[in-house]
């Protein structure tokens, strides 16, 4: 074999493994113009089929012509009688109905997919919101989906950007600065941090408020770190001096909070928190001057994988307030 004769029929060569092909959806008719010619086969007229598919006669006249366009033979001849198959009909007929039944199949798997999607919903989030906000969105979810199942994971807001970064949950809450590294986000409430102190106090006989220096200062009752409350507090007292040591380190709002009222010292906490304890005139608002103690609360999910299912529902929950 010579050269020449060697490179004819080589893979650069029309038809070869490495000439470009046009995509398969250009060159394959679309699953509704296979459904309306079945159709056509089955009930002998183009009027029928077109009743049946839900389109008008001439729309479906329009679909089998383009059909016929694209794959270059005639499949249907008309007469006042009805619709009949061409021979090439009939054999193209043979075909579609395994590329529907093949679609069926399909779309029955990704059914499932969803169903098994949506019998479950597993949820993290930071303590405050877990304790004073998702109990009444989660209601609110049982009522429109009775037949998920919730599972709901609290934490500190690190915990919770971990768990579902490692694909253990399906949604996450975060109180503080900003959404997690590696997460994407929505800020769906805002919510604002308060020093309280038992009423014996000296902070609860002061008339005018802390300065935020002297905050800065003095050792508190606090949250551990990774937690929403000690990142947003570390970062409005970073200009005074940052944070004194604290009092206590304790690992969750109600421990904070029963140490406060026992009168262990001054801690910082959600207001959605204390709003009994203050009412209750067990615990007292102290004013902070010159440290704005506000922080968002967002929902979190890994980035680039956007909530689905009852999540998103959830999600749309909190945009509604529960």
């Amino acid at each position: 074999m010579t050269q020449g004769d060697g490179g004819s029929g080589g893979p650069g060569a029309d038809g070869g493994a490495d000439a470009p092909r046009t995509p398969l959806a250009h060159r394959v008719p679309d699953l509704g113009a296979l459904e309306l010619l079945l159709a056509v086969a089955r009930l002998g007229s183009l009027g029928r089929a077109a009743r049946e598919t839900g389109i008008s006669q001439p729309a479906a006249s329009g679909r089998i012509r383009a059909m016929e366009r694209q794959l270059g033979v005639t499949l249907v001849e008309r007469s006042p009688r009805g619709s009949r198959l061409t021979d090439a009909g009939t054999l193209v007929t043979e075909w579609a109905r395994r590329v529907v039944e093949a679609a069926e199949a399909f779309d029955a798997g990704a059914h499932a997919l969803r169903d098994r999607r949506d019998s479950r919903l597993r949820v993290a989030a930071s303590m405050t919101i877990a304790e004073y906000l998702l109990p009444g969105w989660l209601i609110a979810l049982r009522a429109s989906r009775p037949g998920t199942a919730v599972s709901l994971f609290a934490g500190n807001s690190a915990v919770v950007a971990r768990r579902l970064q490692d694909g253990e949950a399906d949604l996450g809450f975060v109180e503080g600065t900003g959404a997690p590294a590696g997460l994407d986000g929505a800020v769906i409430g805002r919510d604002r941090l308060v020093v309280v102190t038992a009423p014996a106090h000296p902070w609860a006989r002061r008339r005018d408020p802390v300065p935020a220096a002297e905050l800065a200062a003095t050792p508190l009752i606090l949250r551990e770190r990774g937690s929403g409350t000690r990142q947003v507090l570390d970062a409005a007292l970073r200009a005074h001096g940052g944070l004194a040591d604290p009092l206590l380190e304790l690992a969750s709002t109600t421990a904070v909070k029963s140490a406060a009222v026992s009168g262990a010292g001054p801690a910082v906490l959600s207001e959605l928190a204390v709003g009994d304890e203050l009412s209750a005139h067990r615990l007292v608002e102290i004013p902070v001057d010159g440290a704005p103690l506000r922080r968002e609360l967002r929902a979190v999910w890994p980035i680039g994988e956007r909530p689905a299912g009852p999540a998103r529902e959830l999600l749309s929950l909190t945009r509604r307030g529960g």
